[in-house]
């Protein structure tokens, strides 16, 4: 009877935790289209690259288009940097602000500073 309800506790916490780890998976959505890896790099290092280099990188979106969702604003630990998505097909109207995410892209422009011109992004 004991072996019983230690084996009964030991499947019940097999259970338990299987169910645990399942549910704290989230499923990654991508926007635009993937092209092969890029180097991660700070948005403090964009500013350093020189034009048509690709990249990625990670960051927190703090701001966007308020019209078409056509542009976003990246923030990491070293700065923000603008995000164009124009080109690539895709809008973030549908992406909440303070959305964790990975965008690829390549180094463009932006009068005197740079920005990147997207690829894809992943949240």
């Amino acid at each position: 009877m004991r072996l019983l309800m230690r084996l009964t506790s030991a499947v019940l916490i097999l259970f338990v935790s299987i169910m645990l780890v399942g549910c704290s998976q989230q499923q990654s959505t991508l926007l635009g289209k993937q092209t092969g890896r890029k180097t991660q790099h700070s948005i403090a290092e964009v500013q350093h690259l020189k034009l048509a280099t690709p990249v990625s990188i990670q960051g927190t979106m703090v701001e966007k288009c308020p019209v078409a969702g056509c542009w976003f604003k990246l923030h990491d630990q070293t700065g923000i940097i603008k995000v164009d998505t124009k080109a690539a097909g895709f809008t973030v109207t549908e992406v909440p602000l303070q959305t964790s995410m990975t965008v690829t892209g390549k180094v463009v422009s932006n009068g005197s500073d740079k920005m990147i011109q997207a690829t894809s992004l992943t949240y």
